[in-house]
């Protein structure tokens, strides 16, 4: 944090947050009236007077068998008779300085519902000995160990053991699951399934993601192995390493352990995740044959989840609190049965809810728009339907910039504008179309929806080597000129491609959009944004060629139906 008590990261938390996590902890840590007393400024007070009365916080350290020395906090209910037992919840901490103190706002909901509590920081982080491994399989075993600790402890059911998580913890929870059959229900926010595809979507880092969690980190508190992996992702090396590094992290290889054991897994992430693949996420849930449910929301990483950090209310905890409830027994939620669904918002308005039993019964049917020459007398390209266009050729050059329309001008911080119903606005008449092609449909007739998972096939001829091309979707308003935006997704030629005609066809992350009447879909294709490449000022001015060959002619499905 800066002197200003500003955050240097944008995962981490500010002055007021830090305040109000600290005055917590001293009330749970001594329950005095003056202690509580000062929870008054947040409202809190009343909360932690009755947690006083029912459960006992104190905190801990684990010592792992290789002399790792993990920092935790563990909450026991009060007043157990003699041999009573009680569901239990394991936190892992988020990947933020304060560690499992992250979860302190949940501790006293979690203690209501009649559950003992331990959260704690992994390896490296927070006040947490030893190296970072990055969830890797040091991690797990520490989650092992973590249950062996507490099954010993007054007041546990060993039988009723539940992991939730949020980012860090998400993928962390899922992985020990995975290896530990006492783990019986998992709740993950912000989660991540594939490590590889968040890493590298399309053959593309997300770098500017990727270095601010390396920030976070720290590096000097992170394994040798990892290190080397920041290196090779650094100077984009894409081998065998990287990706056993990767698949050794990405739940998606646990799948056939998580059927056997029909382990009730709950999963949430966001429409403009900038941080782990959505669709590894969509895909991975879609694959599980246990009790199983799906949120998406409006924002990015971390977004929807971090009021319920706090003891707020927030869907992801909401629906975490009653997903532990049914299958181990508590009762912290409202008393509602969990939903064995997807649900989701659509954007940017995240009060709505909409709800399918399955991804494939939420997902629309594709359209098919062609890329096609602009129409006589305009100068951009057009998303037509019917028969394709072949033979139209745009160039656009390359300079190591890239125009202003990028996937979110601030990580994280884009994304909590869109909670808040104030999407980023873009001005697409300002586009330079010597740096990127722009695509519209005409004005639609009647209000559209775009809802499910999309796709581009498009052909480019890069002039060099390992050259990004970026495509944004935009719902532009043609009377007012703004537009935002509703998906992307890059794609990196590879060096052997360089100088020759290559037909790209790639997903884009999946959208809950609703466009008005007399809006246009805009397709840009740009070749720079700062999410997936640094700015480059040394290599010298290139040019790609955007072209739609006979046989392999350009297109987008889109799954855009009218609004019911």
């Amino acid at each position: 944090m800066s002197a200003d008590g500003t955050p240097q990261t944008p995962f981490e938390l500010g002055a007021d947050d830090h305040a109000k996590l600290d005055a917590v902890r001293e009330a749970l840590l001594d329950p005095s009236p003056r202690r509580i007393g000062r929870l008054d400024q947040w409202g809190l007070a009343d909360e932690y007077e009755v947690y006083a009365e029912i459960a006992r916080y104190s905190e801990v350290s684990l010592a792992m068998e290789d002399g790792t020395v993990l920092d935790a906090s563990l909450s026991v209910p009060k007043n157990l008779a003699p041999g009573q037992v009680c569901p239990t919840v394991v936190l892992p901490a988020p990947l933020i300085s304060v560690g499992h103190r992250a979860y302190l706002g949940m501790i006293s909901r979690w203690a209501r519902g009649g559950y003992v509590v331990l959260a704690y920081s992994q390896r490296g982080l927070a006040k947490s000995t030893g190296e970072i491994h990055v969830a890797g399989p040091q991690d797990v075993a520490d989650a092992t160990e973590v249950i062996n600790w507490l099954i010993q402890q007054d007041g546990v059911d060993a039988d009723r053991i539940g992991f939730f998580g949020a980012s860090y913890g998400a993928g962390t929870s899922l992985l020990a699951a995975a290896q530990d059959p006492r783990i019986k229900a998992v709740a993950g926010a912000s989660a991540w399934t594939d490590l590889f595809a968040s890493l590298y979507e399309n053959g593309t880092r997300h770098l500017k993601a990727f270095e601010a969690l390396v920030a976070l980190f720290g590096e000097d508190r992170c394994s040798e192995e990892f290190r080397g992996i920041i290196q090779k992702i650094r100077a984009n090396t894409i081998d065998d390493e990287v990706r056993k590094f990767a698949e050794a992290r990405s739940p998606k290889n646990y799948l056939n352990a998580y059927n056997d054991a029909v382990t009730p897994i709950l999963m949430t992430t966001t429409w403009h995740e900038t941080i782990f693949s959505v669709p590894a996420v969509i895909d991975f849930h879609s694959r599980l044959t246990g009790p199983k449910a799906l949120l998406v929301q409006v924002g990015d990483h971390g977004n929807a989840e971090l009021p319920g950090l706090f003891g707020l209310s927030a869907k992801p905890t909401d629906m975490a609190y009653r997903w532990m409830d049914h299958h181990l027994g508590g009762s912290a939620g409202d008393g509602a049965a969990p939903r064995f669904d997807v649900r989701s918002e659509y954007m940017f308005n995240p009060l709505s809810d909409v709800r399918h039993p399955s991804w494939a019964d939420y997902a629309l049917p594709k359209k098919r728009l062609h890329l096609a020459d602009a129409a006589s007398g305009k100068s951009d390209g057009q998303l037509v339907e019917g028969t394709a266009a072949a033979g139209w050729t745009r160039s656009v050059k390359a300079t190591g910039a890239g125009t202003d329309i990028v996937v979110a001008p601030q990580l994280i911080q884009t994304g909590l504008a869109e909670r808040l119903g104030l999407p980023h606005v873009y001005k697409t008449a300002d586009i330079d179309r010597g740096l990127a092609a722009v695509f519209s449909t005409t004005p639609l007739e009647k209000a559209m929806r775009v809802r499910g998972d999309l796709e581009l096939r498009v052909t480019v001829n890069p002039q060099q080597a390992d050259a990004t091309i970026v495509a944004y979707l935009l719902d532009h308003n043609p009377v007012t000129g703004r537009a935002y935006i509703v998906t992307h997704a890059p794609y990196t030629f590879t060096a052997e491609q360089a100088g020759q005609a290559t037909t790209a066809t790639f997903p884009l992350q999946p959208a809950d959009y609703v466009l008005a009447k007399g809006h246009q879909l805009q397709l840009v294709i740009d070749t720079h944004d700062p999410l997936f490449t640094a700015p480059n000022t040394t290599t010298a001015v290139y040019t790609l060629d955007i072209t739609s060959p006979e046989g392999t002619e350009s297109y987008l499905d889109v799954p855009l139906h009218p609004v019911n």
